[in-house]
């Protein structure tokens, strides 16, 4: 019996029974296209929050003040000016490019009967949309005159333009009131999104000296952003830091430091390290709909083997040979999960293209071979039972069954 003839009976079997055959497949349906779908959404999550730590740049140190852990140990020093000037001396920081010092708060900006409460009012220098990968769409960047003569000018993010001008075009030379005070917008920042609750775009940048006068006061920094000469300088312009603020603050012992630097290589190296084994686990957890979906491939041809036993005597009889009957029965579940495999490729990549906030999950290829694969593979081994014991049914005994 040709290859061909054993299809055509394998596919005469599976339509004998419509509506069994799709109660059957419907696990393997539902077992693909989770694989699929959960795999993208891990996928998506790595994609959104790369992209997130990608647009605060990879070359940039981010370092913050903590309290040290122990009874003993001595309280926190805040980042201070003086530790922005020690950071800044190439010759102790030979790897590091640039140097923000950053302070921040919050306030309620306004133009004309409009109000918009900011979630982040920063005060540096011209050198912190560089280290923030931070460009401007419209307008321009306040300058160092700027920040020496405390003036009054402000950059916006691109969701604050929008609030108070509608167009954010329109909004360079424009005056806006920042906590009652007037302050003229130099530019708008691109927009560049967020991979988390609070949006990129939602902050005004003005010079350092303005914000620490009018806001936060100039007792402490909130942040020191230093910008490595490249990327391949991180971890050098790191060490480099470490030793400085060490120094400055007196720690002799690392894990009583009272300030933390943060790497977004090392970072970034740890979140898809993580992502990677929950996008496994969510697999290996869809996975087992599959693994439903197999033995119920078994059930349903243990009882298609039944129904047709003194089909099988009658064709063993008239010479079919055991390689016959037995390629036809796996030919029958594999083509059961060849379907399904199909469907539910379908259905996954038509769920992915549905974007969940900030996530638009993505499908790989590899999810999708490894679903169908395991598919196919799935109906070879839960059908080989079935299929054997139907071929090596005796004609006598098969005919004779009732």
């Amino acid at each position: 019996m040709s290859v061909l003839e054993v299809l055509r009976f394998a596919l005469r079997g599976i339509l004998a029974n419509k509506m069994r055959s799709v109660l059957t497949i419907l696990g393997i349906v539902i077992g693909v296209a989770a694989v699929i779908l959960l795999t993208a959404m891990g996928n998506g999550a790595q994609s959104t929050i790369q992209s997130s730590i990608f647009s605060l740049g990879t070359d940039t140190l981010t370092i913050t003040g903590k309290q040290p852990e122990g009874k003993d140990a001595p309280p926190a020093q805040p980042l201070t000016q003086q530790d922005v000037t020690a950071l800044s001396d190439r010759t102790g920081t030979p790897d590091v490019s640039s140097v923000s010092p950053v302070t921040s708060g919050q306030a309620n900006a306004a133009r004309g009967t409009t109000t918009y409460h900011l979630q982040q009012v920063v005060g540096s220098t011209p050198s912190y949309f560089d280290a923030n990968s931070a460009k401007v769409a419209a307008g321009a960047v306040f300058s160092e005159d700027d920040v020496a003569e405390a003036r009054k000018v402000v950059v916006l993010g691109s969701t604050v333009a929008e609030k108070l001008f509608g167009q954010p075009a329109q909004a360079p030379g424009q005056q806006v009131l920042i906590d009652n005070l007037p302050f003229t917008v130099a530019g708008v920042l691109q927009r560049k999104g967020s991979g988390g609750i609070q949006t990129a775009d939602d902050l005004a940048v003005a010079p350092l000296t303005t914000i620490q006068d009018t806001i936060t006061g100039h007792d402490k920094l909130n942040q020191v952003l230093v910008k490595a000469n490249s990327s391949n300088a991180v971890s050098a312009a790191q060490s480099e830091v470490s030793a400085i603020l060490d120094d400055r603050h007196h720690i002799t012992d690392p894990a009583k430091a009272d300030y933390q630097v943060t790497n977004p290589q090392q970072l970034l190296s740890t979140i898809n390290t993580t992502l990677d084994a929950f996008t496994t686990l969510l697999a290996s957890i869809a996975g087992i709909s599959l693994l439903v979906g197999g033995i119920g491939i078994t059930n349903i041809m243990l009882v298609t083997v039944a129904e047709r036993t003194r089909e099988i005597g009658l064709r063993k009889a008239l010479g079919a040979r055991k390689g016959a009957i037995l390629g036809q029965f796996l030919a029958e579940s594999t083509v059961l999960s060849l379907l399904g495999g199909g469907i539910g490729v379908l259905l996954g990549f038509l769920g992915s293209q549905i974007r969940i906030g900030q996530l638009q999950p993505a499908v790989s290829v590899d999810s999708v071979i490894l679903a169908v694969g395991v598919s196919v593979l799935i109906g070879l081994f839960f059908g080989s039972y079935p299929a054997n014991r139907a071929a090596s049914l005796r004609p006598i005994e098969a005919l004779r069954h009732e």
